[in-house]
């Protein structure tokens, strides 16, 4: 049992990379821990722990033992969680990767509410446009929205959301009003790169149409910004544009016709959660509209 205990604490030093701060997680000295890493380090017989005074990394036989050992460790924290209350009220640090813009316009009020319905649990997120790997980073869930193609990992659907156009009511006045999708080939469209083409659908009838614009942004909160500006008409789901919206910054375009929906994923390494990532996914699933 001890050896499972020394385990668990080197996986969090390993997965914060600072003595301190998993000093602080685990609820024991800073003193006590690094003097039970070392006895683990004495007990392997090899270093894990590259240790400056600067900073932390991990050697090649630590990366090695974190990888194998990080499961051995949430699988006995899951044992533990699921025969004890904790499952009704989960404790821990949940970490997550949530995409930049989705989550700061979207998904913050549902995270807010989470987080007073699960006091016990304290969050890291990650809002770095970057695909963290989940088998070597120390994170619990990714939030990804569109199609999934990573056959190695766990991806749980939250929902589907409908994808409408809008434009900003200053732009048609100047600009007129499309009446048709093939209209959209005389207006600024603005999009990712590489969008030059949308698919719009209207019940049973689907349409491509070739579409340009002098704006190509990676960022949905930059272009839904630069359509309020009036530079142009966008495609976004519902839940992105519902606040400019309801103020009248935007309005729909081509009402009776949608682009393809979004999926939205949870993504896991495993199908074996810790209580407070079952719950996190659960509860996105009954309030991420479908």
């Amino acid at each position: 049992m001890e050896l499972l205990n020394d385990m668990a604490l080197f996986i969090e030093v390993a997965s914060t990379l600072n003595f301190r701060r998993a000093a602080d997680v685990s609820g024991i000295p800073n003193s006590t821990l690094s003097r039970r890493i070392a006895a683990l380090e004495k007990h392997i017989g090899l270093r894990l722990l590259h240790r400056t005074t600067r900073k932390v990394e991990l050697t090649e036989a630590g990366q090695l033992y974190y990888e194998r050992c990080r499961r051995i460790v949430d699988e006995a924290r899951i044992a533990h969680e699921q025969l004890g209350e904790m499952l009704a009220q989960p404790t821990g640090i949940l970490r997550a990767s949530l995409p930049v813009d989705f989550a700061t316009i979207y998904m913050a009020p549902l995270i807010a509410e989470f987080s007073r319905r699960f006091p016990g649990i304290t969050f890291e997120f990650d809002l770095t446009p970057r695909r963290v790997d989940l088998v070597t980073e120390p994170f619990d869930i990714a939030i990804r929205m569109g199609e999934q193609s990573d056959s190695n990992l766990i991806a749980r659907l939250l929902a589907r959301l409908s994808v409408q156009l809008y434009a900003s009511p200053q732009y048609l006045a100047q600009n007129g009003v499309p009446e048709h999708p093939t209209d959209l080939v005389r207006h600024e469209c603005l999009g990712f790169p590489k969008s030059g083409r949308w698919t719009l659908h209207r019940e049973a009838e689907t349409i491509e149409v070739d579409v340009a614009g002098r704006f190509l942004v990676n960022s949905v909160g930059m272009f839904r910004r630069l359509a309020t500006l009036d530079l142009g008409i966008i495609m976004l789901p519902e839940e992105v544009a519902a606040e400019e919206l309801a103020a009248g910054r935007l309005q729909r375009v081509l009402p009776e016709w949608h682009g393809q929906s979004t999926p939205v994923y949870a993504i896991t390494e495993t199908r074996l959660l810790p209580a407070k990532t079952q719950r996190f996914i659960e509860f996105l699933q009954a309030n991420l509209r479908r």
